[in-house]
């Protein structure tokens, strides 16, 4: 018997760049699940990658602090369109494997992106995210989501159960974007988060430095980065 959970990737690439794209996909586990394997199974050619391996253009790592592992594959082309699965073996009896199901596709653009999947700033600074989404997605619900506790924030909510040092506002300057700004940051925050419209994502990783940050000029914003990103990942959750 297995629990099954459909997530469906697009990842799209400069196909000017020699090497390829590349992509980060993070597998999200309940923490009861921490010891157990985990593993990244590609159907197309049947292949099964345990979690710690590093391959040429494969790499899948567990992040058992985070409850996910995450799996990159770089130098992506045409023949790497298909299905995947990120898989926990859960060690109970009758077997039960957590699956999640994933269809990526190489296209040329992306649906939404940021410029780079991974973005750090020190404790106690404020990051500043920028979230772009193609045209499609003008009228969907825009949200910033952590994967560890699977909270989100969402463009135009100003309730109280929204983190007040979490601000994100759709950007009036029509370039179909909406910016995330977290302030004070802690090391607790440090971990995957993703930007969302409709149910287009784009991974983003966030590492908090631990120590006091140091302004560089008077006036300045202190500490605030803006995420970029050369090589686009959307994902699509069924399930959010």
């Amino acid at each position: 018997m297995e629990q099954i959970k459909k997530l469906f990737v697009n990842v799209g690439y400069n196909k000017g760049v020699c090497t390829g794209g590349s992509v980060t996909i993070p597998c999200h586990y309940d923490k009861k699940y921490t010891q157990q394997k985990k593993y990244w199974f590609s159907e197309i050619d049947k292949s099964k990658t345990y979690t710690n391996k590093t391959e040429e253009n494969l790499s899948v790592i567990d992040h058992p602090d985070q409850s996910l592992f995450t799996v990159t594959m770089r130098n992506l082309q045409d023949k790497h369109t298909g299905h995947y699965y990120c898989v926990v073996e859960t060690g109970e009896q009758p077997p039960i494997n957590v699956i999640y199901e994933i269809q990526l596709k190489i296209q040329s653009g992306p649906d939404v992106s940021v410029v780079s999947s991974s973005v750090s700033g020190h404790e106690g600074g404020d990051i500043s995210v920028k979230c772009l989404y193609s045209s499609g997605y003008q009228n969907d619900v825009k949200r910033w989501c952590r994967y560890k506790d699977q909270s989100c924030y969402t463009v135009g909510r100003t309730d109280t159960s929204q983190n007040s040092s979490v601000q994100i506002s759709d950007d009036d300057d029509g370039g179909r974007s909406f910016t995330v700004l977290m302030t004070g940051l802690r090391l607790t925050d440090s971990g995957w988060y993703c930007c969302l419209a409709g149910q287009a994502v784009s991974p983003v990783h966030l590492t908090v430095i631990e120590g006091v940050s140091v302004s560089t000029d008077v006036g300045a914003e202190k500490d605030r980065l803006v995420l970029t990103n050369s090589h686009y990942c959307d994902l699509f959750f069924s399930n959010i």
